[in-house]
């Protein structure tokens, strides 16, 4: 690979864990930020000139640091700070910062963002940033808020942080359980944006799908025994990334569940998630595990046409007591399409619809236009399609939409 491409798969790879570096070495996350912003600008300077060096992300890490120090020296403050970084600078030709005896700084930035001195809102977008390095508008799809309101939060968030003199450590086992919530609400967004990214051409972006299941894993271990709901997270994330595969066809194309070849689903991945959720069960049902028994459903069928949707539609049940929200009530509402036919389905999104939580959701006005699609209804469908079309931001799933919408304007004439 040429430098340019080397800088952008380590931007997208390796950026949560180079700016959590920093911030160990720093203390500050705007520093850190700016810091790693300027060491990406200067390799794309030098690397074309000099080459890729033997650790690309050393090099990174190190150009950084100098460049955090530069930065408090403009500023005119943290004098001993300097000191202290420079003592600590790590040798450039160290292999690429990612043994077993280095402390894992991802997992400290976690908690550091979880802390319970923040809002939850706030806990989840900043690492989200920090960690995950997706824009601001990535994250605010993931909250449903416009990216100008989500700047905000990240500021305030930050400031929260440096103002308050928050601990760069994960917390004692007596403090883990308040902050767990959030950690883990932290590392599903992570992995929903991988899942299905916000924008751009990649419907998957893997890189996020297995930090996330990573990060799941390690919390997993950390917490011993591991609480119900960090079992059942891992599970869904393990099933749902079996099927990354099979979402997309020979040409790229998006391949939506009920069509996928099932055998290109990794059985590995399932086989490890099936005793999980079993265990989370066990412990007591939370809305990860009793997704990630919806999740195991489609697994089990051979076909989409042996899913029990009866049982799956149970489970939604189930999930929105536990946890009610207009998204789970969307998703509730295919369930009962596959159980009681698209027009009672139909009934529900249209209520959702009123409400307002999802008029900016382009997943409600496809959902609409697939159930118009099955009932018959080709012209409303179409206008539910445009609809989509028109908020959706990946080029994956706008494909997708323009076929479904030419497939049901033909109906129409």
């Amino acid at each position: 690979m040429g430098p340019n491409q080397v800088i952008e798969a380590l931007y997208s790879s390796d950026w949560g864990r180079i700016v959590a570096t920093l911030i160990r070495l720093v203390g500050d996350f705007e520093v850190a930020e700016e810091a790693v912003q300027e060491a990406f600008a200067a390799a794309v300077d030098q690397w074309r000139g000099s080459g890729v060096p033997e650790f690309p992300r050393a090099w990174i890490i190190q150009t950084a640091r100098h460049k955090a120090i530069d930065l408090i020296r403009r500023r005119a403050r943290f004098e001993e700070k300097v000191q202290a970084i420079s003592a600590m600078a790590p040798a450039i030709e160290e292999p690429d910062y990612d043994t077993d005896e280095i402390p894992d700084d991802r997992l400290r930035l976690i908690f550091t963002c979880c802390h319970p001195a923040l809002s939850p809102d706030s806990q989840v977008a900043l690492t989200l940033r920090t960690l995950g390095g997706l824009e601001t508008d990535e994250i605010a799809r993931a909250f449903l808020v416009a990216p100008t309101t989500m700047a905000q939060r990240l500021v305030r968030a930050k400031s929260k942080i440096r103002d308050a003199r928050i601990p760069y450590s994960v917390p004692g086992t007596n403090d883990l359980p308040e902050r767990l919530d959030a950690v883990l609400t932290v590392i599903y967004l992570v992995f929903n944006e991988g899942y299905a990214s916000t924008r751009g051409g990649a419907l998957v972006r893997t890189d996020l799908c297995s930090e996330a299941i990573r990060l799941g894993r390690l919390v997993r271990t950390l917490m011993s025994p591991a609480p119900a709901e960090v079992t059942g997270l891992v599970a869904l994330m393990l099933l749902h990334d079996a099927r990354r595969d099979a979402r997309l066809n020979a040409a790229g194309d998006l391949v939506i569940l009920e069509e996928q070849d099932r055998s290109r689903w990794d059985q590995r991945q399932i086989a490890e998630a099936l005793p999980l959720i079993e265990e989370a069960f066990r412990g007591g049902p939370g809305p990860y595990a009793v997704q990630a028994a919806i999740a195991a459903e489609h697994c089990r069928a051979a076909r989409a046409a042996d899913t029990d949707w009866p049982s799956i539609l149970q489970l939604y049940d189930l999930l929105q007591r536990l946890q009610p929200s207009p998204i789970v009530s969307l998703n509730r509402a295919v369930a009962v399409a596959m159980v009681h036919g698209p027009l009672r389905a139909l009934e529900l999104v249209d209520a959702l619809a009123a409400e307002g939580d999802l008029a900016g959701y382009h997943l409600l006005h496809s959902a609409r236009a697939d159930l118009l699609r099955r009932a018959g209804s080709s012209e409303e469908a179409a206008k539910s399609y445009a609809r989509a079309l028109e908020l959706v931001t990946n080029d994956r799933e706008r494909l997708f939409l323009e076929r479904r919408l030419r497939e049901v304007s033909r109906d129409v004439q």
